[in-house]
């Protein structure tokens, strides 16, 4: 029967007979970018940040995005939900340019978390009540305790003043703050690279675990090869704004087939 039968990754309304007998099959490709770029100057000159990437997203999916210091990897990583705007090229979510989607409700399913995380003055339950003014959540009265106990936090931390708390424990409200919007992407740009070791396992562990409970795609950026190996997925390298390499995380960071991979594995790009 499967030979029989073609789904379109960029089929908006797949038949439900198909979505009920097959759900793991329709739109494994999540998000794509075609040919984008970002150019980015001012009167003194202008200098091609991310250069015609062309790349395909799986649902429920990890990736990881290696490279030097100005690889243009955040870059990158900002065009996904449209913090920042590509210059040229196409980038589809769910088989529909992200520019046919308000900015604000593409960020609700494309999330982003930020090296280091910004909450708003208060506590933290205001600050995730904040984020869901006017989403169907806050009507059906959801239990944040529990929601940051999913996150590795007590829950008495609902009351804390977000002043009060670690850069950890704000990157773990920071996440349960993006799960209440129900995203089916996260962009963590960094996530751990402000953390002690202990605290950045454990952000590790609840990144890869959040994957693979709720099938989110999450899309790391990072400088740590290391940390890329343990998130295993695919990884893509990006050098001077190009996607050099990409494939399983283990053949990039040990057996690249590039001559720049092979510089980057051995620490000759900075």
């Amino acid at each position: 029967m499967l030979d029989s039968l073609t789904v379109s990754s960029t089929s908006e309304n797949p038949p439900n007979n198909v979505c009920n007998l097959f759900p793991s099959i329709i739109s494994m490709i999540i998000l794509e970018t075609r040919k984008v770029g970002r150019i980015a100057g001012n009167s003194h000159g202008k200098i091609k940040i991310v250069d015609s990437i062309s790349y395909s997203f799986d649902a429920g999916s990890i990736y990881n995005i290696v490279g030097p210091s100005g690889a243009g990897k955040t870059s990158f990583l900002r065009l996904l939900n449209r913090l920042d705007e590509a210059t040229e090229g196409e980038i589809f979510f769910r088989g529909k340019l992200i520019s046919s989607y308000q900015p604000t409700e593409l960020r609700k399913k494309i999330a982003m978390i930020f090296q280091i995380p910004f909450l708003f003055p208060g506590s933290v339950r205001e600050n995730l009540e904040y984020c869901c003014k006017g989403h169907r959540k806050q009507k059906d009265g959801h239990d944040y305790s529990a929601l940051l106990e999913r996150v590795g936090l007590k829950r008495e931390f609902i009351n804390k003043n977000s002043n009060d708390l670690s850069v950890g424990e704000k990157q773990r409200v920071a996440l349960a703050r993006s799960l209440l919007l129900e995203p089916e992407i996260l962009l963590l740009d960094e996530p751990t690279s402000a953390l002690d070791p202990s605290m950045a396992q454990i952000i590790e562990q609840l990144i890869l675990s959040l994957s693979q409970e709720l099938g989110l795609t999450a899309i790391i950026v990072t400088h740590n090869p290391e940390l890329a190996k343990r998130m295993e997925g695919q990884t893509l390298l990006m050098v001077a704004g190009k996607l050099i390499e990409h494939g399983a995380t283990d053949k990039v960071l040990n057996t690249p087939q590039t001559e720049l991979g092979l510089k980057y594995i051995n620490k000759e790009l900075v």
